[in-house]
């Protein structure tokens, strides 16, 4: 636990006295293989430090001393301490050499909180240098020029190793004459004693005294270049370098985590790593760098926004992405911006996003709102279950249309966005996987994409492809954690992660007679996880299809953006079952879409708008008004009261959970700390529109059933009452294709493709394949009453055999 200095030692012994320590036998304990000159110029710097640290200017920091584990460190904010000393001899040899600098301040510090008989006992102090912003680099440029220099990396943990004890000091007996030598392990290096110090022995073999080991607690980290960093180059392996992280600071963060790492570089042979045994590995001159580590930021541990933590949402820092640190010039352009748009936000807002793509006004709202995300809630109360605040969006449709490039386009605006492709993911690459330290043989986490994405955006493109890894998906999209249990580790990573998916329908056309799980082969309990599922469809319209051409033309004769003119087709009025899914004239998309008075319209530059989103997803927290809930509430209540079929219940409190997401990401648009009537009614006709993609049917009407399950149920019961009853005639469970055609004919089945009706049946366990066009009937007529398959007009099958 952390305790202050004056807790440990009587206060009398706060600052300098004349009981106080000798300085120079101070250094000799923190540079215990110097001598001679080096430690004179040491000695220097280390007085001037002493006299700082004696003056009352430096009581701030005094009072910041911190003890972990009876180790000592003092969290030093290097910009402030500037401020206050401003002797330029440490600050240049703070640069040249940062780890004597840095040794003569905790020297200087330990003379002044402790006496000479403190000195023994009291363990080194540790100076946790921060917020060093003229070291900070980019993990490209960590080179060798930069070796024993202290530089500031930021970027995402995707390794973190377990704490192992590293000794610094460990005692040695002779084992001729029993003369106990005791050495120090400067950095870790393991150097037993060469010969003994009694010149009448002069013995070369020791035995270690292992009782008298001091060891620190010790881990290695990997971090990765930002994605989303300006340093970034496309098509080029993320740098990653390893991280050396000491006693106070371990377990400072988990895979996922973003951080700020200052500190010194240094190389080491590692010969283990290179084939050819360690004889010949030791003489190799190829050397690897590494860090070690002063300081570690995590972006997690920064404070809660202070009109946070007056909501009645339990906002947590979780929210807090602290991806960017805001100017005075960017908080006046997102005031400024926000000012002059006022409720023209959304627009100009969803128009930047892929601007190469013609329409699609909704499709790109509903992609807006997951960008922003809604409020997660509760996710600091342990006895209630966190209700995850981001949405889920997927997009299905025809190839050529533009998914991708709306993925790529999302993930590009993203504070923190992660593309990958779902024909080239593995289960591991999207969750998180377990390997092996080569050096250590311990087991640790390297993170996968929805763990790297955590509190981002994650595109997976071609979800289509990707069926084995789906039911990877279903606790990180829910319960927003990942957890694993391998190798012996049983672990939950967090996974607060939107995700936005593309798929491609089977065949390559999407067939509206199929239902959605048909279409993609996706199980329903994935698709029912999806907030908002649109489906794009390539149909000729002369309209459309003139002004799509036009824009394309526009945009490789580069005219620029050319806003459509004219009127865009709309859907007509449609009242079906009860739930009006209409779009009208004076709808969302009108007021979405470009007019020609909009020539003149610029797209928000990507860094701006990426800012803008990170902004909003910090400090605005949306609460629900009255009026707005009541419309949510009884858009909600006609779905349910519409959709009372025994076959199918899609619509469930997950759609009314989303509603209230998506109504929260449209207020923080706009920067409202309270949800409108407007924010509800925009909302609701982008699940209208979601809807009507999910729920119609190829003959244009809409069966709230379409969602999961299958096609034609009518007919699949019809035709299984059929085929069990000949079953029960023939004696008989196997059947050939050709009886199957026959059957179908003789009963009249209304399907419009009997091979693809007979591969559902199959695909939902109805029917099993034998062999080769051999299909085994497992579904029988007792067990098709008992759970509802056939309903409640089924005739008895047995009694009309026995007639």
């Amino acid at each position: 636990m952390y305790g202050h200095p004056a807790e440990i030692r009587s206060s009398k012994t706060m600052f300098r006295s004349k009981e106080a320590g000798d300085l120079g036998s101070i250094l000799a304990a923190y540079f215990p293989q110097t001598s001679g000159h080096d430690l004179d110029d040491r000695y220097n710097l280390a007085s001037s430090l002493f006299d700082f640290f004696s003056s009352p200017n430096a009581q701030q920091f005094i009072f910041q001393v911190k003890e972990d584990d009876e180790s000592f460190f003092l969290p030093l904010d290097f910009h402030h301490f500037k401020k206050v000393y401003d002797v330029e001899e440490f600050y240049l040899a703070l640069e040249e050499k940062p780890k004597d600098a840095l040794l003569c301040m905790s020297a200087a510090l330990h003379k002044v909180l402790f006496t000479k008989e403190d000195m023994k006992e009291c363990a080194k102090i540790r100076i946790r240098l921060h917020n060093y912003q003229e070291s900070m680099i980019a993990l490209k440029n960590l080179k060798a020029a930069y070796i024993d220099r202290l530089v500031s990396v930021r970027g995402t943990v995707v390794k973190v190793s377990t704490v192992r004890p590293l000794v610094m000091q460990m005692s040695f007996s002779c084992a001729k004459c029993g003369t106990t030598i005791t050495c120090d392990f400067p950095d870790g290096k393991f150097s037993p004693p060469t010969k003994c110090e009694m010149v009448a022995c002069k013995s070369r073999n020791f035995n270690p005294i292992r009782s008298s080991a001091r060891p620190i607690d010790f881990q290695k980290i990997r971090i990765q270049e930002l994605l989303k960093s300006e340093h970034h180059e496309e098509g080029r392996v993320p740098r990653t370098v390893e991280c050396e992280l000491t006693q106070d600071l371990v377990d400072a963060c988990i895979p996922g985590d973003i951080v700020t790492v200052t500190g010194i570089i240094r190389m080491i042979n590692n010969y283990m790593d290179i084939g050819g045994g360690k004889s010949k590995g030791k003489n190799q001159a190829l050397y690897y760098l590494y860090l070690e580590v002063v300081s570690i930021t995590n972006s997690k541990s920064q404070s809660v926004p202070e009109d946070a933590q007056h909501t009645d949402t339990n906002a947590t820092s979780s929210e807090n992405l602290d991806l960017y640190s805001f100017s005075p010039r960017d908080l006046e352009f997102i005031v400024k911006f926000s000012e002059e748009h006022g409720s023209d936000v959304f627009r100009q807002i969803l128009q930047s996003i892929c601007p190469s793509i013609f329409g699609h006004e909704l499709v790109k709202a509903g992609i807006t709102l997951a960008l922003f995300g809604g409020v997660r809630k509760h996710s600091m109360d342990q006895n209630k279950v966190p209700v995850r605040g981001d949405i889920h969006v997927i997009v299905v449709g025809d190839p050529g249309l533009g998914k991708s490039q709306l993925l790529k386009a999302a993930a590009s605006v993203s504070p923190r966005g992660i593309y990958v492709c779902g024909n080239a993911t593995t289960n591991a690459g999207l969750t998180v996987a377990v390997v092996k330290d080569p050096m250590t043989s311990d087991y640790a986490f390297e993170a996968g994409a929805m763990v790297l994405a955590d509190r981002g955006l994650c595109c997976i493109d071609e979800f289509d492809k990707m069926s084995a890894e789906h039911q990877a998906l279903l606790e990180a999209m829910e319960q927003q954690c990942v957890s694993v249990a391998k190798a012996g580790l049983v672990a939950s990573l967090s996974a607060r992660t939107t995700v936005l998916a593309a798929a491609n329908p089977v065949g390559g056309h999407y067939n509206r007679a199929k239902t959605v799980n048909e279409n993609l082969k996706m199980s329903a309990p994935l698709l029912s996880r999806f907030d908002l599922v649109f489906i794009l469809l390539d149909k000729p319209d002369v309209l459309l299809d003139k002004k799509l051409s036009e824009h394309i033309m526009s945009l490789h004769a580069g005219i620029g953006q050319s806003p459509p003119s004219g009127k865009r087709l709309c859907r007509e009025s449609r009242d079906i079952r009860g739930v009006d899914l209409t779009v009208k004239s004076n709808s969302l998309v009108a007021k979405l879409r470009l007019d020609p008075k909009d020539s003149d319209f610029v797209p928000l530059p990507g860094p701006l708008l990426r800012k803008y989103i990170a902004y909003a997803r910090t400090y605005v927290f949306p609460r629900m008004t009255k009026p707005a809930a009541e419309i949510l509430q009884k858009f909600y209540l006609r779905l349910r009261d519409h959709n009372t079929s025994a076959d199918d219940t899609p619509i469930t409190a997950r759609q009314l959970e989303s509603l209230v997401r998506l109504a929260e990401a449209r207020a923080r648009v706009d920067l409202r700390e309270e949800i409108t009537t407007q924010d509800a009614l925009d909302v609701v006709e982008i699940m209208k529109e979601s809807l009507y993609d999910k729920y119609v049917d190829e003959n244009g009407l809409v069966d709230f059933g379409r969602s999961g399950g299958m096609s034609q149920q009518k007919e699949a019961k019809r035709f299984l009452s059929a085929l069990n009853k000949q079953s029960e005639l023939l004696q008989k469970d196997c059947f050939s294709i050709s009886e199957i055609y026959s059957l179908a004919d003789r009963i009249g089945l209304r399907v419009p493709d009997i091979d693809s009706f007979v591969d559902n049946l199959n695909s939902v366990g109805y029917l099993l394949k034998k062999g080769p066009k051999t299909y085994q009937s497992v579904i029988k007529v007792d067990f098709m009453k008992d759970h509802g398959i056939l309903g409640l007009s089924v005739p008895d099958v047995k009694a009309d055999a026995m007639k």
